[in-house]
């Protein structure tokens, strides 16, 4: 079994992607936009004039496959009740990949030292994906 989290970036998918390429070196493996669907998509799944957004892509960050699309392209996202959890290698990186999340994003919680970790932090980044950094110790 594998669990892979499906992101809905609500129309602003291709800013993420381009934002966590940046960020966090994410390395795009499959991005379909919703005018290459073999099939259209069904009346009133999407607006008009959508036919250029990202219907899906997948995208690697570090060893976990991340996938994502702008579904209905409402443009407004809304994550709530999840994170995605970052470990790194040592507190340069954390430090790095931590600032790269929070560049037009939210510090939750900054990264300092914890009893589980030499630095763990909270952020929710520009588009309100929660990420937790830490250190693995």
């Amino acid at each position: 079994m594998h669990i892979e989290p499906y992101l809905f970036f609500n129309g602003r998918c291709e800013e993420a992607v381009e934002f966590y390429k940046k960020a966090l070196s994410a390395e795009v493996t499959m991005l379909m936009r919703f005018k290459e669907s073999p099939e259209p998509p069904q009346p009133g799944m999407v607006p008009p004039g959508s036919e250029n957004k990202i219907m899906h892509v997948s995208f690697r960050i570090g060893d976990t496959t991340v996938m994502a699309s702008d579904g209905r392209c409402t443009g407004q996202t809304d994550f709530h009740g999840f994170s995605l959890s970052l470990t790194v290698a040592n507190e340069a990186e954390a430090e790095r990949k931590f600032a790269a999340l929070a560049d037009g994003g939210q510090v939750q919680m900054p990264l300092s030292k914890t009893f589980w970790s030499p630095r763990f932090g909270m952020v929710a980044d520009r588009f309100g994906v929660a990420w937790m950094v830490t250190v693995a110790p």
